[in-house]
């Protein structure tokens, strides 16, 4: 062997020992973010029950507070009578008068027959006596006006009858159904703000902290408490520029904490389009070596439990 093939031999050696030996690649430093859901109610009040307390654990559906709720109360009953009454107006438009008075329509109807009938016998009589010379036809003339008198009056009791009998006008009606069905929507609406006063969890999640105590007034929109549902939990590091193209969506890296154990696999998630401050216009080399980019990963939420936000973090890409 030659000792120039000696010395390659060595000079591969090396090498591959350095390549063994090379230090590991620097991690990006950052921390741990929740992903926090905000409880708020949209209507104002005081807060009149908290039923969670900071570090609790609450299941879906589980009550989270309460505001004063004496004016929404008031509402949804002023609703409920509103609907009742319109309801009322509207069944009786579908129908005719009350039962007694078409009684009374309807004796005066046969009071007007009987007399129709009397005032027909009078004139009968009295053509009877014309006819034979005991009268005079002035007679006549008034029996006969008696009868058509008597006769108006029946078609005008029977007109009368008929009417009183039918529903509203189609208009009335339509109106009427109308109006009801507004008090229906009223009323919906007061029930849902009665509801917006008692808030309840949407996931099961952490009670991470509340924001305010019992008696106090809690604008309208303003959160009350947050949660951190299971596995909302994310890394939050910064790239410099020099970095920032090696990195993609999904691409795989490692988080390490300490006390968090073996390293964590996870995922980047987002990844910035500006910069964490406002630079000058024209960049130096000096100001370019500064800019960093925020950029997120995501662990699967097995292991995002081990990650409690704020936590300090270091992130590498991981190993192909």
């Amino acid at each position: 062997m030659t000792l120039r093939t000696q010395a390659c031999g060595a000079l591969s050696a090396l090498m591959l020992l350095a390549a063994c030996d090379a230090p590991p690649e620097s991690a990006w430093s950052g921390y741990a973010e929740g992903d926090y859901v905000r409880i708020a109610s949209p209507l104002a009040g005081a807060l009149t029950e908290l039923a969670v307390q900071a570090g609790q654990q609450v299941a879906t559906g589980a009550a989270l507070f309460t505001l004063e709720s004496d004016a929404e109360q008031a509402a949804l009953a002023e609703a409920s009578d509103r609907l009742a009454a319109s309801q009322a107006q509207a069944r009786n438009t579908d129908s005719g008068r009350r039962s007694e008075e078409i009684a009374v329509i309807r004796a005066q109807l046969a009071q007007a027959k009987a007399q129709a009938a009397l005032a027909h016998s009078e004139l009968a009589r009295q053509q009877q006596l014309v006819q034979q010379g005991f009268v005079s036809p002035a007679r006549l003339e008034d029996a006969q006006a008696a009868a058509a008198q008597s006769a108006a009056r029946v078609a005008e009791l029977d007109a009368a009858l008929r009417v009183a009998e039918l529903p509203a006008r189609r208009a009335e009606r339509e109106a009427a159904r109308a109006t009801a069905s507004a008090a229906a929507q009223a009323l919906q609406q007061s029930r849902w703000r009665l509801g917006q006063k008692t808030q309840r969890a949407p996931v099961t999640a952490l009670v991470s902290d509340t924001y305010y105590r019992v008696g106090e007034w809690v604008q309208a929109g303003a959160p009350v408490l947050a949660l951190l549902p299971a596995g909302a939990v994310k890394a939050r590091f910064f790239v410099n520029e020099q970095q920032l193209g090696a990195l993609a969506l999904g691409q795989p890296v490692t988080i390490q904490c300490d006390g968090c154990g073996p390293p964590l696999a996870a995922r980047i998630s987002r990844i910035a389009t500006q910069a964490e401050y406002t630079p000058p216009v024209i960049y130096a080399q000096a100001q370019r070596d500064r800019l960093v980019f925020m950029v997120e990963a995501r662990p699967v939420s097995a292991d995002a439990a081990r990650l409690k936000p704020g936590q300090p973090l270091d992130v590498r890409r991981a190993a192909p």
